[in-house]
């Protein structure tokens, strides 16, 4: 793949290489594609991670989450972290997958 990308740029260059001019269009797409999908998708992951914590304090209105970690209940810290780090890692995969159909969006001959 990066010798294609690196044989591509030189023909280029040369202007020599009419033909993969439309490859390396769609390799410049793909770039961008995942360049915005990536900032997108870092944000979205540092949101989830802010909202989700709360929403777990919502669901459980009868536990004080943190009142309970703070006392040193390990069953709640543990519950807690791993349901807040699977919502999050939830989220990672979705927006791994955007990214990737993207980018073989951008890579795919029209």
């Amino acid at each position: 793949m990066f010798g294609r990308l690196v044989a591509s740029m030189i023909l280029l260059a040369d202007n020599n290489g009419a033909a993969f001019g439309r490859e390396a269009q769609g390799i410049g797409w793909a770039v961008l594609y995942a360049a915005v999908g990536g900032i997108i998708g870092i944000a979205l992951v540092l949101g989830a991670s802010f909202f989700l914590p709360h929403l777990i304090n919502r669901l459980t209105p009868d536990i004080d989450e943190e009142k309970e970690i703070a006392r040193g209940n390990v069953a709640v810290a543990q519950y807690f972290g791993r349901v807040v780090a699977a919502s999050i890692l939830g989220v990672s995969i979705v927006v791994a997958a955007a990214i990737l159909g993207g980018i073989i969006a951008a890579l795919l001959p029209w």
